[in-house]
């Protein structure tokens, strides 16, 4: 493994909300570092930067140390779990996941990009009821079913993102009965530019009435209205909520009292043609929008 790598990863912690350890003295010109005699706990929040896949294939058979740290519970309070989309890799991501839940069953958070099936979020979801953030970014193969099931274990769940998968309107509703402490949502649908304009309020209708304690919600290229049963119903149903983001929401037009209540009520707007405010990281690798009518 390039050790290099984890200068780069040094580097780039800078930016993170997380302060880092106490950092060793700056070394001489011609000086060499040994990894390896790096404080326990900045080894710790290093490594800590890499992905499940990192950690497992390379950063634990650098050293003895390494390895042991990589064994560290804490390193496992959150699992990032993605690759490009082959999907001959999936058998491999699935391996990597298995042995992860295996070794430590204590993470909190789980990210599942381009890869997944309903039998690995069957697995999860029997193995980390404590579970309170799970992402699942365009995962084709996930059914609405399978991923309701999973979700119906998972009464924790305070985060949930699920962008470019499915989960039908009579799926959300009955997730939000099953995840009561549910803070943040985001539901992003792919975006078809021939059906921008069909209305449909039943994801609406289906937050609005199970999800009653959301702070954040993001509904990109969803089909909701400004109606009773869309828009409307959100802001009647969901009193704390304080982030709104309805990037491509076409619908969407702030008709009667609607653009004083979200001015009113709602700290950070995203309207339908305004700024991403979430993280969108998913969309600027995968969204390519239909055009052709």
């Amino acid at each position: 493994m390039d050790l290099r790598l984890f200068d780069h990863q040094t580097n780039m912690a800078s930016s993170s909300s997380l302060a880092p350890p106490s950092l060793t003295p700056v070394m001489k010109d011609g000086e060499c570092r040994n990894w390896a005699e790096l404080p326990s706990d900045l080894t710790s929040w290093i490594l800590s930067k890499l992905s499940a896949v990192d950690i497992l294939q390379n950063a634990q058979k650098v050293c003895t140390k390494w390895h042991r740290v990589c064994k560290d519970p804490a390193m496992w309070r959150k699992i990032d779990m993605r690759n490009s989309g082959d999907l001959r890799y999936n058998l491999v991501m699935m391996c990597l996941v298995d042995s992860s839940i295996r070794s430590q069953r204590g993470f909190v958070e789980i990210d599942i990009w381009h890869f997944g099936t309903d039998s690995l979020l069957n697995y999860i979801s029997h193995r980390s009821s404590n579970l309170r953030s799970l992402r699942l970014a365009v995962c084709y193969p996930i059914t609405t079913y399978g991923l309701t099931d999973a979700l119906m274990k998972l009464p924790l769940l305070e985060e949930l993102e699920v962008s470019y998968c499915s989960l039908s309107a009579e799926s959300l509703e009955v997730v939000g009965q099953s995840c009561p402490n549910l803070k943040t949502l985001k539901l992003n649908r792919e975006v078809l530019h021939r059906f921008s304009f069909f209305s449909e309020d039943d994801d609406a209708l289906a937050i609005a009435e199970t999800m009653p304690r959301l702070r954040h919600l993001q509904l990109f290229g969803n089909k909701l209205t400004d109606a009773d049963d869309g828009l409307k119903a959100i802001l009647d149903n969901c009193p704390d909520l304080e982030h709104l983001d309805l990037g491509h929401c076409l619908n969407v037009n702030f008709s009667g009292d609607l653009e004083k209540r979200c001015s009113e009520r709602i700290k950070v707007l995203g309207r339908p043609g305004s700024e991403r405010i979430f993280d969108f990281s998913i969309f600027e690798d995968s969204v390519t929008l239909d055009t052709d009518y």
